[in-house]
């Protein structure tokens, strides 16, 4: 196995108030509020649309790239309003405004996005589960990422 293969054990995020001009510097300098109990993060990165032509002279699809999105983040979680990062959150869904976000993986790199928080709901489930809460965060600038030796 790679020694580059790691779990995801350990990972954690962070929000916090998004910084007049972002870049990893700006972004390395906020001040963060770890989010707490939270135990999946899903996928998210960048994927773009695909444009299509199809002129009648040949019959083939011509494909090229066109815009592209970050994705989102279904952040899954105990639901724990006391927790400092949880209310940063229920704060944020009242708001317009974009947070800054980060993660930190097992390995120590660095992830950084700009996102809105667009839901915050609470799933109770059976007699069996701990109540959670689903955030949605919907990333609206380029990811920042920044490798353990850079940080």
């Amino acid at each position: 196995m790679s020694e580059e293969v790691f779990t995801s054990a350990g990972t954690k995020i962070y929000v916090g108030t998004l910084p007049e001009t972002y870049d990893q510097s700006s972004m390395e300098a906020v001040e963060y509020t770890e989010i707490g109990e939270v135990t999946d993060l899903g996928e998210f990165g960048k994927v773009y649309s695909v444009v299509t032509h199809n002129p009648l002279g040949d019959r083939k699809t011509v494909k090229r790239k066109g815009s592209y999105n970050e994705g989102s983040v279904n952040m899954q979680m105990a639901r724990v309003p006391s927790d400092d990062g949880h209310d940063i959150l229920l704060d944020a869904l009242d708001s317009d405004d974009s947070y800054a976000f980060k993660i930190v993986l097992q390995d120590t790199t660095e992830i950084y996005f700009s996102a809105q928080v667009v839901s915050y709901t609470t799933n109770i489930g059976s007699v069996d589960n701990i109540v959670h809460a689903s955030c949605l965060l919907e990333i609206d600038d380029d990811i920042i990422e920044v490798a353990p030796s850079e940080s």
